[in-house]
């Protein structure tokens, strides 16, 4: 039965310095293995283009996402060390990106506001 959708979904694309890929690739593991146990991910997987990366995030709101963040903060530092974000969006209803705005301010992503009359299996 479809269901308000409240999902908030995390869209960072890496660019991954030179010689750094397999690196970056075990970091990926990582952010997989530590990211599984979180209740509200619906899902989370990375892809692969040369040296650009993308991770597909999302969970069911954004309590989820800030969760999310504070879980893997740790390695996402290491990412950044070796990798640059080229670009961030954050996809949701307006209501659960409000709750977004501060908390991500520092990392300056492009927000996407849901339309109306989206559903959610």
């Amino acid at each position: 039965m479809p269901q308000p959708d409240t999902c908030c979904t995390l869209v960072p694309y890496f660019q991954v310095h030179a010689g750094k890929m397999a690196a970056f690739k075990a970091l990926t593991e990582r952010f997989v293995a530590q990211t599984r146990s979180e209740p509200k991910c619906l899902h989370y997987a990375f892809s692969f283009n040369g040296d650009a990366v993308h991770c597909r995030e999302g969970y069911a709101d954004a309590d989820g996402v800030l969760a999310h963040l504070d879980n893997v903060g740790a390695i996402l530092q290491e990412a950044l060390a070796i990798a640059d974000v080229t670009r961030l969006e954050v996809h949701g209803p307006a209501a659960e990106l409000e709750k977004l705005k501060e908390p991500l301010k520092a990392l300056g992503p492009q927000y996407f506001e849901l339309a109306a009359g989206g559903f959610r299996a």
